[in-house]
């Protein structure tokens, strides 16, 4: 069975930082491409970051410059480094992977969310 786990969210100023981990465990054979999701409050759910298999990385425009995505394929983690943070980041924050299992096809797996508050 695989699950994803996010850590790190919190209650920020606007202008600090934080970082969020998802942590991938069970029987994978291969973590392809990791996303990074948030869901503000009366938005629908948006895709903030994703990094593929070899590292390329994507951005939505109103984060560019200002996260970064990165991944521990050794850890079966990935991160998402968040600067400069402005109240309208508020959200949950929601990671998937795009995974193959062992003896299972290969899917999108996604973890519970973490909540990310940025203060005014």
């Amino acid at each position: 069975q695989v699950q994803l786990v996010e850590s790190g969210g919190g209650l920020v100023e606007a202008g600090g930082s934080l970082t969020l981990s998802c942590e991938v465990s069970g029987n994978i054979m291969n973590i392809n491409a990791m996303r990074w999701y948030r869901q503000s409050p009366g938005k629908e759910r948006e895709l903030v970051a994703s990094i593929s298999g070899g590292g390329w990385t994507t951005y939505a425009e109103p984060v560019k410059g200002r996260f970064t995505i990165s991944r521990d394929n050794g850890a079966l983690t990935g991160y998402l480094r968040m600067n400069n943070l402005r109240p309208e980041d508020t959200g949950t924050y929601y990671c998937n992977g795009d995974i193959t299992p062992i003896g299972i096809m290969r899917g999108d797996f996604w973890g519970q969310g973490t909540h990310v508050t940025v203060s005014s």
